[in-house]
């Protein structure tokens, strides 16, 4: 008999999911262990609009079985716990709070201060001054490529653009790019090597020496039509990444590292202010 009418309570509850959105404070209990209580208002949010009656009925079980769960857990640790242990435990909730609230205020405070943009100069600097750390640890390349159909037409006028590569090549092979399975004409920026060979389905482990030969042009062939690609430079591994390549990292680090600074002057000045305004002081 418990049973249904419990069923009954969350049906009414469910009747309507918009009543999971109604700014309703009523303080009825919806369920109880031992002194503690669940009441609607903690459930209010739980069930999304449009979820089906069903659905929500045992998505809201589910929640009070868990609530309930947990609460004869912690209740069962009460009794069974000594006291040192639980005024340890207590300690530790304690601090954890503490620690989110002073977290929250101190990233709240370092965003609003915090100047996030990093000059070229300022990581040149940096970079000049850790260069032993921008190893690079795989190759990089600048090149360009385009895929294209064994028999399209005017081929011939195709590469020799590709080859040649001025200005108005440029803007026509753009304007042909349609006519492409795929390229890539940037040739400006570098990339990893193990990512061409992702990319670009003929290229292996076994044939990527091709593109780590500086000025090479390569034309490769195989079933899904021809392959273009022209290396304009080459960087191997252990050779020092150039500053255009690590200059998001750089960023990052000098960003970081403004941050830990900030902290530490938020931590001078809160302190200093607290004490200056009497609301800190150290008892002898």
């Amino acid at each position: 008999m418990q049973n249904k009418s419990y069923t009954y309570i969350l049906l009414f509850l469910l009747s309507s999911c918009t009543f999971f959105f109604k700014e309703t404070n009523d303080g009825i209990p919806v369920a109880r262990v031992n002194d503690t209580y669940l009441y609607y208002d903690d459930i209010k949010g739980l069930v999304s609009e449009g979820t089906s009656k069903e659905d929500s009925i045992l998505l809201v079980q589910n929640f009070i079985n868990s609530w309930a769960t947990q609460q004869l857990f912690v209740a069962g640790a009460k009794i069974n716990l000594n006291e040192s242990k639980q005024e340890a435990f207590n300690k530790l909730v304690t601090q954890y709070k503490n620690d989110l609230y002073s977290k929250a205020y101190v990233e709240a405070l370092v965003k609003r201060s915090i100047d996030t943009l990093v000059s070229n100069e300022e990581a040149k600097a940096y970079y000049d001054s850790n260069q032993e750390v921008f190893k690079l640890n795989e190759e990089l390349i600048k090149f360009r490529y385009i895929h294209v159909d064994e028999n399209i037409i005017d081929f011939k006028n195709i590469e020799q653009k590709f080859k040649r590569f001025n200005n108005q090549d440029k803007k026509d092979l753009d304007s042909m790019a349609i006519q492409f399975k795929s390229y890539s004409l940037n040739d400006s920026i570098w990339i990893k090597v193990s990512q061409v060979i992702n990319k670009i389905s003929i290229m292996t482990p076994e044939n990527k020496n091709e593109l780590l030969k500086k000025s090479n042009f390569v034309q490769l062939k195989d079933s899904l039509g021809l392959y273009l690609m022209q290396i304009n430079n080459v960087l191997l591994r252990n050779d020092t990444a150039p500053l255009e390549y690590v200059k998001p990292t750089i960023d990052q680090i000098v960003i970081n590292k403004r941050k830990l600074e900030l902290i530490k002057e938020l931590e001078k000045d809160i302190t200093k202010d607290a004490i200056k305004n009497k609301q800190f002081e150290i008892y002898n």
